[in-house]
């Protein structure tokens, strides 16, 4: 039975107590909270700032049993400190995660580097491993793109986020994945869309943010893609989507429809 975690960027409207109480009813082991906008008309929900809120969300972890996959979401753009980020972090290991996703925004892929190692350095203070998602707008399209890129910063700790529709718009392979070190995948987003033969960047924006779809539900080979990663890698659904359902019900949907696509049982 491969671990499924709910992805914020699902119902990123939802404060994390709100999503974490949903995945727990929904049948979710664990979530990924975004603490750091990415966009300016899109939420982050800055726990290390809001001691009322963060009090709120353990509360709800505890009283669920729900756990925190990552946190997110740390650009590495030219002007990138590691040391501003130790609040974010200690914020992160207070919450029980395991990971911080990160996101490559810097031309300059040497001092990109070097600032993912220096970062992955402060996070190992904190028990917390950093994983470099890859997107096919950036510089750092495809998962080729990104593994080297964690393979030169020199530790071992550092992964690379697989996700299913940047992976399926991009260059990547399978003979790519199947090549890489099994422990670069600590964990992959997951979801469905609809294939095209090309992309405009806007097109690739839109449906990243607001148009996937479930598993099953698109035309992404994902049943392939899954059987070349370990079946103990925990998959992070990311659906965001627009739909009539109510949360509690879309929620459902998503998981019950992810595990019967894929032959999953039920978890025990």
């Amino acid at each position: 039975m491969r671990p499924l975690s709910l992805a914020h960027l699902t119902f990123l409207n939802l404060p994390p107590p709100t999503l974490i109480h949903l995945a727990a009813e929904a049948g979710f082991n664990s979530v990924g909270l975004r603490l750091i906008a990415v966009t300016p008309t899109t939420p982050g929900y800055a726990l290390m700032q809001d001691a009322a809120l963060m009090r709120e969300t353990l509360a709800a972890l505890r009283d669920t049993g729900v756990a925190v996959n990552d946190i997110e979401f740390l650009r590495l753009t030219p002007d990138f400190d590691a040391a501003a980020f130790d609040r974010f972090l200690e914020t992160g290991a207070r919450l029980g995660a395991k990971y911080v996703i990160t996101a490559p925004y810097d031309t300059d892929l040497a001092r990109l580097t070097d600032n993912l190692a220096a970062f992955a350095a402060r996070a190992a203070n904190f028990e917390l491993k950093p994983v470099l998602e890859f997107f096919p707008w950036t510089n750092v399209p495809d998962f080729r793109s990104a593994l080297a890129i964690v393979t030169k910063a020199g530790n071992p700790d550092i992964g690379v986020l697989l996700d299913s529709l940047h992976f399926d718009r991009s260059a990547s392979t399978l003979a790519d994945v199947m090549q890489a070190d099994p422990s670069r995948l600590p964990f992959v987003h997951l979801c469905d869309a609809m294939v095209q033969p090309s992309y405009t960047e806007a097109a690739l924006l839109h449906t990243a943010r607001a148009a996937r779809l479930i598993p099953g539900q698109g035309q992404i080979a994902l049943r392939d893609l899954l059987a070349v990663l370990p079946a103990d890698v925990p998959a992070a659904l990311e659906i965001p989507m627009q739909s009539d359902l109510p949360n509690a019900a879309l929620a459902r949907q998503m998981l019950e429809a992810t595990r019967d696509y894929f032959g999953w049982g039920a978890a025990v």
